[in-house]
């Protein structure tokens, strides 16, 4: 069942730290970005090309830039996508601990990648967020 109400969107959103890193990658060439395309979390067409969300070995072993390691944050609350404030409350969360954000919503979950080094302290503030929502 998706949730809808800004509240209850914030306090069942359970920030869950997904193992691995992952790293932004351009790719101008669509054929290799169909190729990759497989192995990326997500993929992105923009008019000045495709990103692709890769696991950092993967993105390694094709000669893309590394020096970016993010990690995924998961938030396992299945969000209506016409909910509104989610979004807000994550970013403004992580605004708030300094942390840099770059959220990608999908139909059932809602994804997170933030800085490698930031990551605990992301999860620590998004879990903060969850409990005090649940108190509203």
């Amino acid at each position: 069942m998706t949730v809808s109400d800004t509240t209850e969107m914030i306090a069942g959103m359970t920030p869950v730290l997904v193992p691995g890193r992952w790293v932004y990658c351009a790719q101008t060439d669509p054929d290799k970005a169909a190729t990759h395309g497989a192995q990326a979390c997500a993929v992105i067409r923009e008019a000045e090309g495709v990103t692709l969300i890769l696991p950092e070995d993967v993105a390694q072993a094709h000669g893309y830039d590394t020096t970016v390691p993010m990690r995924q944050i998961t938030l396992d609350v299945f969000s209506d996508l016409q909910g509104v404030g989610l979004t807000a409350a994550v970013a403004q969360a992580l605004t708030d601990e300094n942390i840099s954000c770059n959220v990608v919503a999908a139909y059932h979950h809602d994804h997170v990648f933030v800085p490698e080094q930031d990551a605990e302290r992301a999860m620590a503030a998004l879990v903060a967020a969850q409990k005090a929502a649940k108190l509203d």
